[in-house]
């Protein structure tokens, strides 16, 4: 129940967040556009199983930069983005068609991190004010504009944005090509062994405990009563551990990935 806490996005705990990053992905991919997309990507500097470092840096820059940054280095950050958008589209061998660069797929992809950043609201800052949840939700357009979804496609407020949500679930859909790539993701195959042998189940149990059970349904995922409860569990530690830090450390990485960018942008360095 929301309570008279007033939250902002640098209160909210990015690092907490990332454990939740995998069940995101594949909420964003489990459009068949979206999935297809990344799956069949051949833009090489950005493929996670290849460059999961740099992967990573793009990601939570883009988070960072369209929250916390200043319209110019959105504008920035848009262009580089362009770029390696531009690459990705769908060929004549395709099973789906795709673009990269497809509005409505833009809104669901970031429809997806706002519902993120939702949850994470609901965790950490149960007492949030519904002032405070409606400027999150403002906010969070940013992550639809600083691509090419014009303000005006963002829904109105939260009651818009939970018809939305509604609408957008009833149509997912998760084929084997894109289930198998998402899989990997959600085990951590990207890593090198032995670090995805060991954390490899952890992760997953993790991502699956964060994913709606549409979600689940779609990667024919099982989860039980008692999986839940240990989930639970896990997300309550975490969430009271994260409390305890100082908001900069709470804010890290987003933090450091926008200093980097701004350095890049003054050295004239390639932003992705």
């Amino acid at each position: 129940m929301a309570g008279d806490r007033t939250v902002r996005v640098q209160d909210l705990g990015a690092g907490f967040g990332l454990i939740a990053g995998a069940a995101n992905v594949i909420m964003q991919l489990s459009r068949l556009p979206v999935g297809h997309g990344v799956a069949e990507s051949t833009v090489e500097s950005g493929q996670v199983f290849r460059h999961p470092v740099k992967r990573l840096r793009t990601t939570v820059t883009y988070l960072a930069v369209a929250m916390e940054g200043t319209e110019a280095e959105r504008a920035a950050y848009r262009a580089a983005v362009d770029g390696q958008h531009r690459q990705v589209r769908s060929t004549p061998r395709s099973p789906v068609q795709y673009n990269a660069f497809d509005r409505d797929l833009q809104l669901w992809v970031a429809a997806c991190l706002y519902k993120g950043i939702e949850d994470l609201v609901a965790i950490l800052f149960p007492d949030a004010s519904e002032a405070s949840r409606d400027t999150i939700y403002q906010e969070s357009a940013r992550l639809a504009t600083t691509l090419q979804v014009p303000d005006a496609m963002w829904p109105a407020d939260r009651d818009a944005f939970a018809r939305y949500w509604k609408e957008g679930v009833e149509q997912i859909e998760v084929d084997d090509t894109v289930r198998a790539y998402l899989d990997k993701v959600a085990t951590v195959a990207f890593l090198p062994k032995p670090i995805s042998t060991v954390f490899g189940p952890i992760n997953k149990f993790v991502t699956v405990g964060f994913l709606p059970p549409e979600f689940r349904e779609q990667m024919h995922y099982r989860w039980t009563p008692a999986q839940q409860r240990r989930f639970d569990r896990i997300v309550t530690a975490g969430a009271r551990v994260t409390m305890l830090l100082p908001r900069p450390v709470r804010n890290f990485p987003n933090n450091v990935y926008l200093w980097d960018m701004r350095r890049r942008i003054a050295s004239g360095r390639p932003l992705v």
